[in-house]
């Protein structure tokens, strides 16, 4: 298979390396950047570059694009690329909004390509097993989800001082194009509980908060005003009760998700991150005890590239898709709008 990555920024070297990994060939390149764009391809060994889409497509001589673009330039970048016949993953999140979302979404429709989005944390063994446990019925009727993404950066320096650093100080303010902990990891939080649920969220009620971090909100041109914290309270479809939880203020955690759910026949609990991929279930006569807890051994699996490559090849289920990363864009759009209202916002 032959890829085009779009967008040569820290995020396209990991693209890179599994397209590599699992046999693909980088067939080239595309920045608007000059400098990044040659150093990315001096360091992949990527022949081919272009400055734009449109000159890529012109030159036509790959399969598949991998569109690691800033996420308000999802849409442009991988619109033409549909429309040409090429198969499209693209970074989390699809788009900024749901609208574009959408757009894309039934561009990929239309195309009948594969249209995929690259939700990393898919590749945790025991979110994989968690789902097949609650689609196979073993927690019975679900009731309650509890699904928590837990980091530390602006508790402590696990990634840098923020304060005399500007790495990051992008992602807490609106003026650099930041949504804040839900705009940012919002996406991933869903996936991970509503997959696991094997279910979608039907409506949603919301919490954001910005926390005073620096004299005026402001540090030198970042205005700090974007969410730090979001706790989402929502139904599923199915019936449960579902909790999402994010923020950049837990300390002891440098980027963990944490999972409950609960049946009326069971429960399981999953951790993924900092090292960690676990999944503990208390099912069958287990869940008669109160402590009867037991770790199990789920089978690995594939990253979404991975996924991704197998579904171009031999036409394997083209899964996360786009209308997937649609329906999650508009919970989070929802979960700004009840913020904002200070109520219930329904999710069609």
């Amino acid at each position: 298979m032959r890829v085009l990555i779009v967008g040569a920024g820290n995020m396209a070297n990991y693209h890179a390396e599994a397209y590599k990994a699992a046999g693909a060939e980088l067939a080239a390149a595309v920045d608007v950047k000059e400098d990044s764009l040659k150093n990315f391809c001096a360091k992949h060994g990527v022949a081919k570059s272009f400055g734009s889409v449109a000159d890529a497509l012109a030159w036509g001589e790959f399969d598949s694009a991998s569109v690691v673009t800033p996420d308000a330039m999802h849409k442009d970048a991988s619109l033409p690329l549909l429309a040409a016949g090429k198969h499209v993953l693209c970074e989390k999140p699809l788009a900024p909004n749901h609208a574009d979302a959408r757009a894309m979404t039934e561009a990929a429709a239309a195309a009948g390509t594969v249209a995929m989005v690259h939700l990393t944390y898919r590749v945790s063994a025991a979110l994989g097993a968690a789902h097949e446990l609650v689609k196979a019925g073993r927690l019975g009727a679900l009731r309650h989800v509890q699904a928590e993404y837990r980091q530390s950066w602006l508790a402590q320096d696990s990634w840098g001082d923020w304060r005399t650093q500007d790495t990051w100080l992008w992602r807490l303010s609106t003026k650099h194009g930041s949504l804040g902990v839900l705009g940012d990891v919002g996406v991933h939080l869903l996936d991970f509980g509503c997959f696991a649920a094997n279910d979608r969220v039907a409506d949603v009620r919301c919490l954001l908060r910005t926390f005073a971090k620096a004299e005026g909100d402001r540090i030198g041109e970042y205005p700090l005003d974007a969410n730090d914290t979001a706790v989402l309270t929502a139904s599923l479809a199915g019936g449960a009760v579902a909790v999402f939880q994010a923020s950049r203020w837990m300390s002891g955690h440098i980027n963990v998700l944490h999972l409950r759910l609960f049946g009326d026949e069971g429960a399981l609990e999953v951790v993924y991150g900092d090292g960690e991929d676990s999944l503990r279930s208390c099912l069958g006569a287990a869940a008669l005890k109160v402590k009867e807890w037991r770790d199990e051994k789920p089978a690995p699996q594939p990253k979404t590239i991975e996924r991704f490559i197998a579904a171009v090849r031999d036409g394997g289920p083209a899964k996360p898709d786009f209308a997937h990363a649609c329906d999650l864009q508009q919970v989070i759009d929802q979960a700004f709008a009840a913020d904002a209202a200070g109520d219930v916002q329904p999710v069609a």
